[in-house]
């Protein structure tokens, strides 16, 4: 059975996208993906690392983008082949659908750019998996029109992620009925419980967050009958380079992942 088909007809549990905002160093993310790779054997979760090789979405030119493109793309190819896992990355054109597609096995298309219709064809007609994060400006209704754009292609390995929706010019607000609206499309949906708790637009030009809600909006998913948790976690948030503030720390991930099993378990 391919991936896909093992993230879409996985009954027994949901599945994890996880991972480092974005690759900071050369060590970093390999100390991400060990420990989360002995939390979910040991929880039956299917694993799937998650880093952004580079950040085009910044507020401020002088933000961190990342260590180089190929750099960031080969240490991606590493984990892969390293612990025998899947990787996904975000990509932000056409030319960058074309470049990752030959390390990672999910492609990410950001919310800004998920009615690109130029970046949706490039993802698609490299045959991998199509992640469409919804944008903070759709409903969920208006994701199908995502959705049909990847499968005019003939590619149906399609997967959709809820990140919240703006609330006002510096909040999000997360409606749980985009969960099972989103899953009429016959895709995976997942629940993207870090980003979903930006408070973006800040004065400062660095984006904001409510951390102490992840497990609330986590717990909420999973209840509602997501399919997927995606989350960015780090050993010392305060430290990270990008998204520090929404991340869940890494030394809270079992417990979590653990509360959402039990959850999963008694649906």
């Amino acid at each position: 059975m391919d991936l896909y088909s093992k993230l879409k007809y996985n009954t027994d549990n949901f599945f994890l996208l996880a991972g480092p905002c974005v690759i900071e160093n050369k060590e970093n993310p390999f100390e991400i993906a060990e420990r989360l790779i002995e939390i979910t054997a040991k929880l039956s979760i299917p694993y799937i690392f998650k880093a952004s090789y580079r950040k085009a979405n910044r507020s401020r030119l002088d933000s961190f983008t990342g260590i180089g493109d190929i750099e960031g793309l080969e240490l991606l190819l590493e984990i892969k082949n390293k612990y025998n896992i899947p990787v996904v990355t975000d990509i932000h054109s056409a030319e960058e659908a074309i470049l990752a597609a030959k390390y990672v096995d999910i492609l990410q298309i950001p919310a800004f750019l998920c009615r690109q219709t130029d970046i949706l064809l490039a993802a698609a007609q490299t045959g991998k998996i199509v992640n469409i994060k919804k944008g903070q400006f759709l409903s969920p209704e208006s994701m199908k029109h995502a959705v049909d754009k990847v499968r005019e292609t003939g590619n149906y390995n399609i997967m959709l992620t809820d990140r919240g929706t703006m609330f006002g010019y510096q909040d999000m607000v997360v409606d749980f009925r985009g969960i099972p609206k989103m899953r009429e499309n016959d895709v995976p949906v997942i629940m993207d419980i870090t980003h979903s708790l930006q408070q973006p637009n800040q004065t400062s030009g660095v984006t904001g967050g409510q951390p102490m809600m992840i497990e609330t909006i986590a717990k909420a998913a999973i209840a509602v009958g997501a399919d997927g948790i995606f989350m960015e976690t780090h050993p010392n948030p305060s430290k990270a380079k990008s998204d520090g503030a929404n991340m869940l720390a890494l030394d809270k991930v079992e417990e979590l992942l653990t509360k959402l099993v039990r959850i999963r378990q008694a649906l």
